[in-house]
């Protein structure tokens, strides 16, 4: 199951977007119009429709989503589980879906987890022992 999370741009890039939009939708009707025809009518339909949408964003509470992120869910599982499976999948030459996964990625992977073990020690979250335990978890998957 995965979780779709829409982004909105802050009120403060909004109130920019909206005067440039401005400014572009005068210039389209003073002199790109006048001196370029129909492409003139298409840009400053164009600075019209920026002018809006970055208006509602900076005046509304509800606002227009700049881009949506997909979260894949993968309830239950632990990031140390998964990247066991990656490290199976990559001796297999296949994901679980099937996929290659490259070894950029499974290394990527570790690289993450050892860099969030040595943060969690450094913060004092976890002993040096714990830590030492962790990596050599990590680093076995190799």
């Amino acid at each position: 199951m995965s979780k779709r999370i829409k982004v909105k741009p802050g009120k403060t890039q909004s109130a920019m977007g909206f005067a440039v939009g401005i400014v572009f939708c005068l210039i389209g009707v003073f002199v790109v119009i006048p001196s370029a025809g129909l492409f003139g009518v298409f840009w400053t339909l164009m600075a019209g429709i920026i002018t809006v949408t970055n208006g509602i964003n900076t005046f509304s509470h509800k606002g227009v989503a700049s881009h949506e992120i997909v979260i894949d869910d993968d309830t239950g599982r632990s990031p140390a589980s998964i990247g066991k499976e990656n490290s199976e999948a990559e001796c297999s030459g296949t994901a679980e879906g099937g996929s290659a996964i490259r070894k950029e990625e499974l290394r990527g992977n570790i690289e993450l987890r050892l860099g969030t073990a040595e943060d969690l020690y450094k913060a004092g979250t976890i002993t040096r022992e714990e830590y030492e335990k962790k990596r050599e978890e990590i680093l076995k998957e190799l």
